[in-house]
Order: structure tokens, then sequence, then C-alpha cells
């Protein structure tokens, strides 16, 4: 099938109507992604440097109200502004989904954010989801995998939420003077769902000493990712037969370089590229051809996705993967005509009632992933009775809060559907009983809803 430009919209950016310069066939989506990403200078994200100020200010209220209760209200207050920092990074990324002619690198960028999958625990984590996205992942979406694998292992983000930080070697300084251990959840997601893969023939012992490996990682408020060598575990550790020994994070990262160039990190991370953009059930001969270039290349992900675009199956006409609640707010903000600057000036609390609140109640809370693994991929978990009632219900009441005049709804499904607006839809659509009625329908259906 040849590629066209409704299809690029659904199925690898946010739908319809494309924006200004947005890229009408692959060989077009692949240049927009090697050239500079401009749209963060557009809309500001927060990264861990600009976090730092916050979570330190935080931490050392946190620590005094524990002294001092007269201190809570300054605590309360430094959750406050990083709660509202983390709203303001979640608001540049519907922002740049929205403006973005580069539909491709947002998807890339959700993509491997849900790969990397990482929540806040409590109200003091708040802001390290969107650091690690904004630090660690969007740099290295057009690199080499191993550079955003060493980039993600040492973010604080991901240090906090798996747990690194309790993690110490048993023999190491800090280990035999408080008498504490490994934690193995990093050393067990690397393995299990960064890199090979379920079930991709490692072993406990091969955790445990990628575990003890790890140990040193660290983080240190105000100064963010340590390496502390008291808490390394002493010696040389064996990893999927290779034995790595020396100081500091040198071994950690020869030890991610490795893993990042097994072939089943290459298969592992070929279907999960095909489920999330083309099928729930993937097309064999399409995961092996991603995976051929990714270990003909080295890892290098711009070869990957060029050999994703190229590949007849990932054109299929098929429409066989639903909208997340993201992709689907997102979607229909640009189908309503609601730009990122609009967004982005709009305020914050419209923001959270009309957008992340509303998330919360389709099943996707923002930084509320289930766990480790992220957002599932199927197709049942998104379309089912609650999820649906949420977005029906989104769909007839939202738009008209937001749009001070609402679109014609017959003119909207045309613009935001294009071919793929159905004979059925146009005629239910034209004798809806409001225009705020006829709008529900274009963004509730089975054709939006879909890609």
């Amino acid at each position: 099938m040849v590629p066209d430009p409704t299809t690029i919209a659904f199925r690898f950016g946010y739908g319809l109507p494309l924006p200004e310069q947005a890229a009408g066939d692959a060989a077009a989506m692949l240049a927009l992604l090697a050239a500079p990403d401009t749209i963060i200078r557009q809309h500001k994200g927060v990264g861990f440097a600009a976090a730092l100020p916050l979570l330190t200010d935080l931490d050392e209220t946190r620590r005094a109200q524990k002294k001092d209760p007269t201190q809570r209200p300054r605590y309360k207050a430094a959750i406050d502004a990083s709660g509202n920092a983390a709203i303001a990074g979640a608001r540049a990324g519907f922002a740049r989904a929205l403006d973005n002619p580069d539909g491709f690198r947002e998807r890339l960028v959700r993509f491997w954010g849900n790969h990397f999958s990482v929540s806040a625990k409590n109200r003091q984590d708040l802001l390290l989801p969107g650091t690690l996205i904004e630090d660690a992942i969007r740099p290295h979406v057009t690199g080499r995998f191993a550079d955003m694998l060493q980039a993600v292992t040492l973010h604080p983000a991901i240090l906090v939420y798996l747990d690194q930080v309790l993690s110490v070697g048993p023999t190491s300084v800090v280990g035999r003077r408080r008498d504490r251990g490994l934690n193995e959840n990093l050393a067990r997601e690397l393995i299990e769902l960064h890199t090979l893969g379920v079930n991709a023939g490692y072993s406990q012992t091969d955790v445990r000493q990628m575990a003890e490996l790890l140990t040193g990682l660290s983080v240190d408020l105000p100064r963010g990712f340590v390496f502390d060598p008291r808490r390394a575990e002493p010696g040389a550790e064996t990893v999927l037969g290779i034995s790595y020994g020396g100081e500091g994070v040198e071994p950690i990262l020869q030890a991610l370089d490795d893993l990042a160039m097994r072939p089943e990190t290459a298969a592992h991370l070929a279907r999960k590229l095909v489920v999330h953009f083309v099928s729930d059930t993937p097309d064999a001969a399409l995961v092996a051809h991603v995976r051929a270039a990714y270990l003909k290349t080295g890892d290098d992900l711009m070869a990957v996705y060029a050999a994703l675009l190229e590949h007849p199956g990932a054109w299929v006409s098929a429409v066989e993967k639903a909208r997340q609640p993201f992709d689907f707010i997102v979607s229909s903000l640009r189908a309503l005509g609601v730009t990122g600057d609009a967004l982005m000036q709009g305020g914050e609390r419209p923001f959270r009632r009309f957008i992340i609140a509303p998330m919360q109640g389709m099943g996707q809370p923002m930084q509320g992933p289930p766990g480790p693994d992220g957002w599932a991929e199927d197709v049942a978990v998104w379309i089912n009775p609650g999820g649906l009632a949420a977005r029906i219900n989104w769909a007839m009441d939202v738009p008209a809060r937001l749009l001070a005049e609402l679109p014609d709804p017959t003119a909207l499904a045309v613009r935001a559907l294009g071919p793929r607006a159905s004979e059925r839809l146009l005629w239910a659509v034209a004798r809806a009983e409001s225009v705020r009625e006829g709008v529900g329908l274009v963004l509730a259906s089975a054709e939006f809803n879909r890609r």
C-alpha cells in the first residue's frame, strides 16, 4: 500500500488536520525527524536542572516540618510549587503535540517514555517523570538506543522510582556498616522490560549480578545523580556471561551498551514499535525487517524508523489500534482548532479541569502508569464501557466549554477524518439535534477513536 497523508496523520501522528509543514510521505517524515527539534524552544518543558531548586526546597522543608510542626505551611507551599511545575511540564507536552509539524517525533517521545515508564509514587516525586522525558528520552529519540538507555539508567527519576537509591552492595563499606543489601528492581526492569524482554533466556543470577553492578548509582540533593563508591559492591560482576570490573560508572555503561546490542533486545524493541504503531497482532515480516535494521546499524534508531516506514506492512489499510486518552484529547483539540499556544495561554485551572481530570476518568492519569511496564497497548484496555463513557462525556461537554463558537459538525467530521468519515457518520452528524451534539458525535465516533 502506498503511504498517504491520512494514514500518516492517524497512525504516526496526532490526526487531522495536519499542521503547516507537516510531512505528506514517509521520506518527508524521516527528513523532519532528522532535523533539529525546534518545538522545544517554543514550548519549554521542565528538565531536572530546572526542577532541582524546587526538589531541594521540598526536601529541606519536608525535613524541617518533621522537627518543627510550624514549618508545615512552608512544606505545603513547596509541594504546591512542585505540583504546579509538573503541570507546566505536562502542558508543554500537550502543546508540542498540537503544534509540532513533526507528529512522528511526538509519538516516538511518548512511545519511549512509556517504554521507560516512570510514575510519581508520592507528591514529592511529581516533577520527576517529566524530567526523565525532557533530559533522557527526547534528546536521544533520533540517536542510538544505547545512549538513551544509559541516559535513562543514570537519571534521578528512574533511580528514585525503581528504588535504586535504596540498593547497597552487601559487602560494600556502607553495606557492612549498616547491614543493608541489594534492591533488584532496576536490574530486573533493565533486563526484562528495557532491553531483552520477558523470557529472553536470562537467569536470576544475571539479575542479581546486574543489581550488584548497579550499586553506587544514587541521588543526592542538591547535586542530583551521584556515584557513591562506598555503596558499590566490590569486585567484578558477570552478566549474561560477560565480566564487568573497574571503578565508577564505566563498567555499568559498558554493560548497558552490551545489553543494547543483544539480538534479544533488537527483537523486543522491534515488536514493541510495530505493536504500538500498527497492530496488537504484529506482522512477523515487518517485525523481522525492523529487527534486522537495528542489528545491522548498531542500534541506530533513525535506521530503525526508516525500516518501519519503508515496509508495506506498516501501511496496511486495516485500522487496528485505539487512540489512548492522551492521543484522543490531543487529536480532539487539534480537530477543534485549539493550538498549543492557546493551550499554554489558557491558564492552569482549565487545563487541570478539562484535560488532566478527564484523562484520569478515561483510565490514563497523568504520570500514573500502573507499573514499570507502562500503559498497555491492547485495544480492549482503552475501548471498554467505562473508558468510552468518559470519552463520550468529554466529547459532548468540553468542546463547548473551550471554544467561544463550535464548528459546523459536518465540516468538523470532514476536517478531522478526511476519507475516513463514513457516510453513516456524516448522516448522523447532519441530523444531530444541536451543534454541540453533532460535534460530540464526531469526537466520540469509532472512526475518530481508532487509528
